[in-house]
């Protein structure tokens, strides 16, 4: 299967580099012919985050969505996770999300939902790949069946309404305050609306987006000032989206940073206690840390590891019964209430417990002591330094030194030329000399 366009999480790529207004115009074009089903009048949303180059792209996908007779419904600045709600529930034949998530505002993205809010597996974009290479000219609507293009100005209100459901009613966030990080992001309306609604004092960073700034020194990805900001006015905890919210980090009252491998612990003991796991265990990936891995055997549930993505551990999710499962670095699916991640979702599940426990996060959120875990990026241009054979035998050499007690994981990035090279185990600095002698060994054959 050709990877041409598509990457691990959609298309993705410099603005006016990568994605051009002619590929997103293709890209709408290919991808409402395939889901072109039925004489029925076909829809699509469309979302964006804040990124300048998000009025170029939506403005190529409509004309190319309606050149094939899609009806669009535009959403404006939203969460992913609310453009995958929202395609379900306004029974779109298909969800679009315009975002390079926690890249920089250089760079922007297409996501594409299928009409069930989940992400389109690699068949479904092997056929969009196809189509985007044809001839479209050829399969372009007559004059009377062009799409039409409105507004949505309810989609914000919808989606607040759907997050504060997921809590139960008796369940308010009254006496907690609260400092928000939107990443001048999809996110810096909702999200803040939504916790005060729910009663909590919030206090927000990171809500004035200029199309330039987005996750710039804010966001999951740049905790530092949120950590500051919470110790500043004493906060009780603070929250950290990225640029699509789809992701979600924590800081504690002290303003340690809380990631996702502790917001699954804390998670799926509640949910163990309460009955609603849906499985055994939860999933995460070969990033997750080691002692997640341990605290969950001791409360006798499995930790099942998948490829880097949320879409590999949502395909493992849906294939066995899961209904838990993330990414340390945020990622937090919940089943019973999404389609992939949610940021803001996943923040009220952490919020219930604080509240149900009255204690504070630093308290609830320590659920294990992560072992030493040591990641570095190496930037490439080209070719595969992977296959070097110095890399190989550095490779093996330190998983030699790490043995038993360790893990390594080597992965390329699926969104940027980067090799990612990780260790983790109970000994540090073999750890971190494990990790260098890679890096080393990477550094040269990318040069």
């Amino acid at each position: 299967m050709t990877r041409k366009y598509f990457g691990t999480d959609g298309i993705r790529g410099r603005a006016n580099g990568v994605i051009t207004p002619d590929l997103a115009m293709r890209v709408g074009q290919a991808t409402g012919i395939a889901f072109r089903r039925g004489e029925h009048r076909h829809r699509v949303v469309i979302g964006k985050d804040t990124r300048l180059s998000g009025y170029m792209i939506e403005t190529a996908l409509i004309a190319g969505f309606t050149s094939v007779g899609m009806d669009v419904l535009q959403l404006g600045p939203m969460p992913t996770p609310a453009v995958a709600m929202l395609t379900r529930s306004m029974r779109a034949d298909l969800g679009v999300m315009i975002s390079a998530s926690h890249n920089p505002y250089e760079d922007n993205g297409i996501k594409l939902f299928g009409p069930d809010g989940y992400k389109l597996n690699d068949e479904v974009e092997a056929e969009i790949t196809r189509l985007i290479d044809s001839d479209l000219g050829k399969q372009l609507s007559s004059s009377a069946m062009l799409g039409r293009a409105k507004r949505i100005d309810s989609a914000h209100a919808r989606y607040i309404e759907f997050a504060k459901r997921t809590l139960p009613r008796n369940l308010g966030l009254d006496g907690l305050r609260i400092v928000l990080d939107c990443a001048n992001g999809a996110a810096y309306k909702v999200a803040p609306e939504a916790l005060w609604e729910l009663g909590a004092e919030v206090i927000t960073i990171g809500d004035d987006p200029d199309g330039f700034n987005i996750n710039k020194d804010v966001g999951s990805t740049r905790p530092e000032a949120l950590s500051n900001k919470v110790r500043e006015l004493r906060a009780d905890l603070g929250i950290a989206l990225d640029g699509d919210a789809d992701r979600v980090l924590i800081v504690d009252e002290h303003g340690q940073v809380v990631d996702g491998d502790q917001l699954m612990g804390v998670i799926a003991r509640s949910w163990q206690e309460d009955g609603r796991l849906s499985a055994p265990g939860i999933v995460a990936t070969v990033m997750s840390n080691l002692g997640l891995e341990r605290y969950l055997a001791g409360l006798g549930l499995s930790l099942a590891r998948t490829a880097v993505g949320d879409r590999y551990v949502l395909e493992h999710m849906r294939a066995n019964g899961f209904n838990l499962g993330g990414e340390q670095s945020g990622h937090i699916i919940l089943s019973d209430y999404g389609t992939t991640g949610d940021g803001l979702v996943a923040a009220l599940q952490l919020l219930a417990v604080v509240k149900r426990q009255e204690k504070p996060v630093s308290e609830v959120c320590h659920c294990f002591e992560p072992l030493p875990q040591i990641l570095k990026n190496v930037r490439y241009k080209q070719g595969r330094p992977l296959d070097e054979k110095p890399v190989v035998s550095a490779i093996k050499a330190a998983e030699l030194m790490l043995g038993e007690s360790g893990r390594l994981v080597i992965r390329p990035s699926g969104t940027e030329p980067v090799i990612r090279v990780m260790a983790e185990g109970d000994d540090r600095d073999l750890v971190l000399r494990a990790v260098d002698e890679v890096v080393e060994a990477v550094t040269k054959a990318a040069a």
